[in-house]
């Protein structure tokens, strides 16, 4: 019974620690590790098909799951907990034999998750006024958090209305295209634009105006915002 009442003691403060964790400074270069592999070495796995889809579907629903943990406020927490079992009860059915597909009603979840996930990381980055190293790697968490949204309405765009961006590419409508997608939307929010790939809609255009916008003010805006805090 002692022995029991120990386990249980012990994997609670190991849960207390974990769910605390998320509300740290440190857990920003966590995520930045995250996130980098799933921009920049993902898309590479997956077009060499060196990795199963299970795995990167693995990969997102971690990212939304670390935001059930970003806040104590037990709407946010509530939010954040129902997109995450949403999104993962509709992709363990498209991993199952079910008949019916749900993959564009996944994926508009899946853009719900990061923006409310988006929104959480701002307010960690900005919270207690304070400026250090974690904060700066924070700011380029939610950069490239914006860059994964991008990418997912995209996506969305080209479910609804059969195409969104042309060129150099061939899209298979499922998960492989992440690599495609993602590489547009970074380009675009880094107002490269090399021109090898192009949006072919007006809605395409716009969000491909509005990530250039994005990725032109959010740095100066933050930076300045981190400037403030620490002359404050």
């Amino acid at each position: 019974m002692v022995e029991k009442l120990n386990k249980k003691r012990t994997y609670g403060r190991l849960f207390k620690h974990f769910t605390d964790y998320w509300l740290t400074d440190a857990s920003f270069g966590l995520l930045l590790l995250i996130l980098l592999f799933t921009v920049f070495v993902l898309p590479i796995l997956i077009e060499y098909g060196h990795i199963d889809m299970v795995f990167v579907n693995l990969v997102f629903l971690f990212l939304f799951f670390t935001g059930i943990w970003s806040s104590r406020q037990k709407v946010l927490i509530f939010l954040t907990s129902g997109l995450f079992f949403t999104q993962l009860f509709l992709r363990i059915l498209r991993f199952s034999n079910f008949p019916v597909e749900f993959y564009l009603t996944e994926r508009i979840v899946g853009i719900a998750n990061m923006m409310v996930f988006i929104f959480l990381n701002i307010r960690l980055l900005f919270r207690d006024r304070e400026i250090n190293v974690y904060r700066v790697i924070g700011a380029i968490n939610v950069y490239l958090c914006m860059a994964i949204l991008g990418a997912f309405v995209f996506e969305i765009i080209h479910l609804t209305v059969g195409h969104s961006i042309e060129g150099e590419l061939n899209l298979q409508g499922i998960d492989e295209d992440f690599g495609q997608y993602i590489y547009f939307s970074l380009v675009s929010l880094t107002t490269v634009g090399f021109g090898e790939l192009y949006p072919v809609n007006v809605m395409s255009r716009m969000l491909a105006v509005f990530l250039s916008t994005v990725g032109i003010l959010y740095p100066a805006v933050v930076i300045a915002k981190l400037v403030s805090e620490s002359k404050s």
